[in-house]
């Protein structure tokens, strides 16, 4: 079956009911308010999504390099992107996650201000960014069920 009818054939699935997304993975104020943005079908919020499930993986792969480099500012600025972009499809977990490896990558512990020395800032990223992709996981997993495409 090719990608075009797949995609014909999802888009005439009923999508579950917000109420199955779990509310500690997913913030459903946020979810609910980009499903508003869907005109008849939800084409426009399953976009988004998948676009965000890209961007994240794509995040990910730049995570793991810059760990290799000990390149503790592009980690920061990697989880800036990354918690952006979590925070407007309402991926809670992913989120807070990405916060504190901004902070991190500063050399300041998750609350972003008590400095912390770059080895022990190290060791949580490399700690943060394995929970995070498990964080993540989840949550895809949650948002493909919602669209029908578990």
């Amino acid at each position: 079956m090719s990608e075009t009818a797949v995609r014909a054939f999802l888009l005439t699935q009923p999508l579950q009911d917000t109420g199955s997304l779990p509310e500690d993975v997913i913030d459903m104020e946020v979810f609910e308010q980009l499903l508003e943005m869907d005109e008849d079908d939800h084409e426009f919020s399953r976009s988004l999504v998948w676009n965000y499930f890209e961007q994240a993986e794509n995040t990910f792969e730049k995570m793991d390099a810059a760990i290799a480099r000990n390149a503790l500012a592009e980690l920061s600025t990697l989880g800036h992107f990354l918690k952006g972009s979590s925070a407007a499809v309402g991926v809670i977990k992913v989120r807070d996650s990405c916060e504190a490896i901004q902070h991190y990558g500063n050399c300041h512990e998750a609350d972003g201000t008590t400095p912390l020395p770059e080895n022990v800032a190290l060791d949580r990223l490399r700690d943060t960014v394995a929970t995070v992709k498990k964080e993540y996981e989840e949550a895809e997993r949650a948002l493909r069920a919602f669209f029908g495409d578990a």
